[in-house]
């Protein structure tokens, strides 16, 4: 554990300091989540820009071997391993270098606060980030947000830490960035928001198919490559459920504004309509390395070797209606939006627990969403919900959730 009451903290957004955006001094980016797929892929960034960005401070929850590959490459001031099991293999596996090692969830928290850091990215998965999100917040940090849960469960409570401590927050997901980079400039309303889902690997499947699928079947993911929580999670389409909540909150759009519209090919990230019909959208290769890239250098654009889109081989771009109905797990996510207060958290947890269910043999693939229902109807409903509230919600809904999960005969 680390003790930071002596720190005094910085409360100037970053997007306003003198000498960013272009001056001499690395900027100094915490990384929640370094070992998870934005997180590696957030380092090859850094990797590239050497001359602008420096890893200052790398976390992980379990996985300390490559926690402390990437110290030894990056040399961080400090790591901090979530699970405090693994503390002294990983201090120990650093003990030759000047590399501060931390165990435990308050140090996730402290260590965001430190006046050295400039930006905090969020690449925790789940609930466990939204602790360490709002101690960046309260400490001034600017947010590279990927942690999309953070949102869905405190979505009101963000915003409003975010106003009252002036920090901006710069999206990485791929759809978000999207919307966020179709805004630039603009000063009208939006009068849509088109949020563009691949579908995932079960697009075409019916509900007879999609009784036999199994965890391997759910992780071969046809466009993106990301962890397997959030790869389960496209394919029953609750990923897409929880981006249609996280841009209600980012953007202020309400949810009958927000038009999920199924693009396998994953070339338009997203698009914003505007009062006079017009719509803008942002096109690329699928490769999170871009967004990334961007919240890390807003207002720039920084040279990448990226691959570019190549418009002679697009032939096909297709758009289609999402089917509510076999995937079921989008239609809930919406119901929650409109519910309101504390249930998207209730939401949020039981996806968790049926995502690790269907991994482990617990719960079949079409179960997910009936869990998800009916500890939506169990679980107690608070309507102007704290971060107690959320913090008790989210135990509460989890421990609903487990009780129907059972190892499931077909998998």
């Amino acid at each position: 554990m680390i003790n930071n009451s002596q720190q005094s903290k910085d409360t100037t957004p970053l997007l306003h300091r003198e000498g960013q955006g272009g001056g001499s001094a690395l900027k100094q980016i915490a990384i929640l989540g370094s070992t998870g797929s934005i997180g590696t892929q957030a380092l090859q960034v850094i990797a590239a820009h050497a001359d602008r960005f420096e890893a200052r401070i790398l976390t992980a929850n379990n996985r300390w071997q490559l926690l402390a590959e990437q110290a030894r490459q990056f040399l961080p001031a400090a790591v901090v391993i979530a699970n405090e099991a693994h503390y002294e293999a990983l201090r120990d596996a650093l003990s030759d270098l000047p590399i501060a090692v931390y165990a435990g969830a308050d140090a996730l928290c402290q260590v965001v606060e430190s006046d050295e850091v400039d930006m905090v990215l969020t690449a925790m998965v789940g609930f466990a980030g939204l602790p360490p999100t709002i101690a960046a917040i309260r400490a001034g940090k600017p947010i590279a947000l990927a942690n999309k849960e953070t949102m869905v469960v405190a979505g009101e409570l963000i915003n409003r830490l975010c106003r009252e401590h002036q920090v901006p927050i710069l999206p990485v997901d791929s759809e978000h960035s999207a919307i966020f980079q179709s805004l630039i400039g603009e000063v009208s309303p939006i009068e849509k928001i088109i949020l563009t889902a691949s579908g995932g690997p079960f697009r075409t499947f019916t509900k007879e198919q999609l009784q036999t699928v199994t965890p391997q079947m759910a992780l071969r993911h046809p466009n993106w490559d990301m962890g397997a929580k959030i790869t389960i999670d496209s394919a029953t389409m609750m990923n897409k459920g929880f981006e249609v909540i996280e841009a209600k909150w980012l953007f202020g759009v309400e949810p009958d504004k927000i038009q999920v519209v199924v693009h396998p090919q994953s070339v338009v990230h997203s698009a914003v309509q505007f009062a006079d019909g017009a719509v803008k959208a942002q096109l690329g290769v699928p490769d999170m390395r871009v967004p990334i890239q961007l919240a890390f250098s807003f207002p720039e654009r920084l040279q990448s070797d990226f691959d570019r889109l190549d418009w002679f081989t697009m032939h096909d771009l297709t758009f289609e209606r999402p089917d509510t109905d076999r995937f079921r797990c989008l239609a809930l996510a919406y119901e929650s939006l409109h519910q309101g207060g504390n249930m998207p958290c209730i939401v949020n947890a039981a996806n968790e627990v049926v995502n690790r269910a269907f991994l482990v043999g617990n719960c079949a693939f079409l179960e997910m969403a009936d869990i998800i229902e009916k500890t939506m109807q169990r679980a107690t409903f608070i309507q102007q919900p704290t971060y107690e509230d959320y913090l008790a919600t989210d135990k509460e809904a989890r421990r609903i959730a487990a009780e129907q999960t059972h190892p499931s005969p077909s998998l």
